[in-house]
């Protein structure tokens, strides 16, 4: 089986800002974490892929189809977990229900009413007496109800208590076993995707940075820390470096070489993804990004 989402050289043009030659592929079974600062292009990227906007040039494959000439095919099979709320805010979960069945061959009633279940879900409650949770938890039941192939994610569990992102997150895990699914998850709250994400790809200023998989990430990439002097030898080597008072710290891909530079002088740890991200985002890194 091919890519269940492949993009190639997808560009998008704003008065202030552009997308530029965006390429990543997304295989089914796995999870996928999209990350990047605000105003990097994550927002802009799902919309494209979901033809909300129009591509200045490029390619999106879903399911090995053209994203505009098979689009009603794709997005029945396509489900979609926005952070803010979509539905009708004055319609009960039930009625919301009914309205969206319709709009999918594939619904499964059964389907819906065991998430229903499993998720606590008021069915006579309004759309907007529901918590962020509820909301995020009925957007995520219609998406598993209609069978979706591919889950679109954008900032799912932004502003959700400690609690409810940890249930998502296992229902997500849960989900993704049969390896037939893909998951595509834009996030700014790395710590979520430490738990769950296959994949990380990384997008600053609409150009991507890397795309690779998390464990592979965390394993070449290495925080260093020591004294300001052995900056005069390996500084090339860094993805960024933030100096201070006492010595420096930074981030490089290379952990092995890090060492064969520096050998014992440095403290050697391993990075968080958010670290990871910051590091290579930041404007002021000392050093430029090695692609």
């Amino acid at each position: 089986m091919g890519a269940i989402l492949e993009i190639k050289n997808l560009s998008k043009s704003f008065p202030n800002f552009r997308l530029k030659e965006v390429s990543f592929f997304l295989n089914p079974g796995y999870i996928m974490g999209f990350i990047g600062p605000n105003g990097a292009g994550k927002s802009t990227t799902i919309k494209l892929i979901m033809n909300l906007l129009r591509k200045d040039a490029g390619e999106i494959k879903v399911f090995g189809l053209d994203h505009l000439r098979h689009e009603k095919e794709i997005k029945n099979r396509i489900g979609f977990v926005y952070d803010e709320n979509c539905f009708y805010e004055e319609l009960t979960v039930s009625e919301m229900k009914n309205m969206v069945a319709g709009i999918y061959k594939t619904w499964d009633e059964g389907a819906f009413q065991r998430c229903l279940k499993k998720f606590d879900l008021p069915t006579n409650a309004k759309i907007k007496e529901l918590s962020r949770g509820m909301k995020m938890k009925f957007s995520l039941a219609v998406a598993l109800s209609h069978r979706a192939d591919l889950l679109i994610m954008d900032e799912p569990t932004s502003g959700l208590d400690p609690l409810v992102r940890s249930e998502l997150l296992e229902i997500l895990a849960e989900l993704i076993q049969d390896e037939q699914k893909g998951i595509f998850f834009s996030t700014h709250v790395t710590s979520d995707l430490d738990k769950i994400a296959d994949y990380i790809t990384l997008i600053n200023d609409g150009r991507i940075l890397f795309s690779k998989p998390k464990d592979e990430l965390l394993e070449t990439h290495a925080l260093v820390k020591g004294g300001k002097e052995l900056l005069s030898k390996g500084r090339e080597n860094c993805i960024g470096i933030r100096e201070h008072r006492y010595g420096f710290e930074a981030l490089v891909d290379n952990r092995a070489g890090a060492l064969k530079i520096w050998g014992d002088r440095v403290a050697v740890e391993r990075p968080t993804l958010e670290e990871i991200m910051l590091y290579y985002t930041r404007r002021d890194n000392g050093a430029q990004p090695a692609l």
